[in-house]
């Protein structure tokens, strides 16, 4: 079945999973086969979606499985995937909308990608002992390359005995215009904070520590207990892996959720905007006397003069220079890997002219 067959009541349940309504959808249709979204991953096999109630698991193609094939050109949960026209094999990846990703441990660069096609990524942060600004502020540097709107979530607001004092830690971001709301994961009514971010169409991903409460929100907004949950180290509020791996699933409110692993560890890939998330600080840099301001010792550092004078939290400063050193040493990793390749290729393609020039093209 090409595009311009595809059945008004397909595309009807293509937009029950997350297929938007634009031309721009309606353009990556032309010329294609039937169209899957990725609800599920595994080792090497995929569950698909072509609706809310058609579900099919096959195998990834095999040049996917091939150690030095780009992970970023693998499908992940959220992609739309085109079908070989009988529905039984996945042919390519259709172009994504954003992507969310992290640095994979090691010391050789290579991404990791988490979530695709997501409108709205969910930062979940307990407001309990995991409450961290500094953690949140490192999210929202791996979310500002991902072409998705980040929210925070702060749970376990029934748990906090000073909720004003917390987002007052949070004022700086807030002031950046990016949402912030407190919620009671297990009370459904609280969540109602969040139906600007759930409409029909939209994909939101949930990230968040273990035990930050992302399965117990997921299960108040399906209305029913699916996702598996866990209780917390009374002596960090921190979590087992209850999730173990990512799953979308359509909500009743209409959007498609994701919901995610906890992650222990959050690497920058070097693609990141960091000052997205440090607005306040960005404006300051213009001010320093040196247009060249390295914000250490200089003199006239407008940096440095507001922590002294107490407009900057020394915390959030130390924060942001630590995100941008790792941000461009991911960078330089990240150039590093994009040169050896296009060397690789040249190679390659100086090696096949040779071979051709010896033995004749065929």
């Amino acid at each position: 079945m090409i595009a311009s067959e595809i059945a008004p009541d397909a595309l009807v349940d293509l937009r029950m999973i997350g297929w938007p309504d634009d031309a721009e959808a309606h353009r990556l249709l032309a010329g294609r086969g039937p169209i899957a979204r990725v609800i599920g991953q595994h080792r090497d096999a995929y569950d698909l979606a072509r609706g809310p109630d058609a579900q099919v698991r096959l195998p990834a193609p095999a040049a996917w499985a091939r150690p030095r094939f780009d992970p970023e050109a693998r499908a992940c949960v959220g992609d739309w995937v085109e079908l070989s026209p009988n529905g039984d094999e996945v042919i390519a990846v259709l172009p994504r909308r954003s992507l969310l990703k992290r640095a994979a441990a090691g010391e050789h660069y290579r991404s990791q990608p988490i979530a695709a096609n997501i409108d709205t990524v969910l930062i979940v942060c307990g407001l309990d002992g995991d409450f961290n600004p500094r953690r949140i502020e490192r999210y929202l540097a791996v979310i500002s390359g991902s072409g998705a709107e980040p929210v925070i979530v702060l749970t376990k607001r029934d748990q906090c005995p000073d909720l004003e004092a917390a987002l007052a830690a949070l004022s700086d971001i807030a002031a950046a215009g990016i949402a912030i709301r407190a919620v009671n994961g297990r009370d459904r009514a609280s969540l109602d904070a969040l139906l600007p971010w759930l409409g029909p169409g939209r994909t939101v991903v949930l990230v968040g520590s273990s035990g930050a409460g992302k399965s117990t929100l997921s299960n108040s907004l399906l209305g029913s207990e699916r996702m598996k949950t866990g209780t917390v180290r009374t002596t960090d509020s921190r979590g087992r892996h209850t999730t173990t791996a990512r799953v979308l699933i359509p909500l009743p409110q209409g959007a498609c959720l994701i919901d995610t692993p906890g992650m222990r560890e959050l690497k920058l890939t070097g693609e990141e905007r960091i000052d997205d998330g440090f607005e306040d600080i960005a404006a300051l840099t213009e001010h320093c006397r040196f247009r060249d301001c390295r914000h250490q010792r200089e003199p006239g550092c407008a940096l440095r003069d507001a922590e002294r004078e107490g407009r900057l939290d020394r915390d959030r400063l130390a924060n942001y220079f630590k995100l941008h050193a790792e941000a461009a040493e991911a960078g330089d990793r990240l150039a590093q890997r994009l040169a050896s390749k296009a060397h690789a290729r040249v190679l390659t393609k100086a090696l096949n002219k040779r071979v051709k020039e010896k033995h004749g093209a065929d």
